[in-house]
């Protein structure tokens, strides 16, 4: 089982910038996709963003043209690179690896939290 950890959250005012880190344990070659989620209070967990085959990505709208995932492949690496925060953007935020069908995600962590204050 892939194990991964979640880093960089914090408190950010609005429009202000985090870039979040999950390290892999395995190699994120052997990984079908990886991504990014987040559960705000009172809300179901939603995708954020998703690397699939192929470097394609995928992401949910409320994070388009804000939100960025990137990779270092050398370093097991996957980042979310977030600007313009704004307060809706308060969350836990998940890394988590899956499978490309069906969609059988890894078990999910302790995650790092967000918060975006007005």
């Amino acid at each position: 089982q892939v194990q991964l950890v979640e880093s960089g959250g914090g408190l950010v005012q609005t429009g202000g910038s985090l870039r979040l880190s999950c390290v892999s344990s395995q190699s994120i070659f052997s990984i079908n996709a990886m991504g990014w989620y987040r559960q705000a209070p009172g809300k179901q967990r939603e995708m954020v963003a998703e690397f699939r085959s192929g470097s394609v990505t995928d992401y949910a709208d409320s994070g388009k043209g804000r939100f960025t995932i990137s990779r270092d492949s050398a370093k097991n690496t996957v980042y979310l690179q977030m600007n313009s925060l704004k307060p809706e953007d308060t969350a836990v935020y998940y890394c988590n690896a899956r499978t490309g069908w069906p969609k059988i995600y890894a078990s999910w962590g302790q995650g790092t939290q967000v918060t975006v204050s007005s």
